[in-house]
């Protein structure tokens, strides 16, 4: 009995195998003082090793396909608090990510409500 569905390849070894083929085509190189400069920052910021790292690579990245230098990148984000860096890591990495998942922050209001207010306890 003929289908019309379409055939489906029952071979995923091969299918697996052409992916991570594929998968360390394209490297990345950057300069070693541009890299220690951009783990380095991270890690006074407070960030561990690995997170730096990656946050980095990220950067550096983002910063080369913009055309930015990355130590003015690094000079504007060292004006930044702590809790503002986090938000825009995490607004960076949400973009790099895939989109089923997202890094989530909150940011508290800053004042109350009118109807908070008018809540006796």
């Amino acid at each position: 009995m003929a289908s019309n569905l379409p055939t489906t390849n029952t071979n995923s070894t091969l299918d697996t195998k052409q992916f991570f083929d594929k998968f360390f085509v394209n490297a990345v190189s950057f300069p070693a003082n541009e890299i220690d400069a951009s783990v380095g920052f991270f890690l006074k910021r407070g960030f561990d090793t690995e997170g730096a790292r990656s946050i980095a690579i990220v950067l550096l990245n983002q910063a080369r396909l913009d055309n930015v230098n990355s130590f003015e990148l690094l000079d504007t984000l060292t004006s930044l608090t702590d809790v503002k860096l986090s938000q825009i890591i995490a607004q960076i990495l949400n973009s790099y990510r895939e989109k089923i998942s997202l890094l989530g922050y909150r940011i508290a209001p800053l004042a109350d409500s009118y109807e908070s207010r008018n809540i006796l306890v």
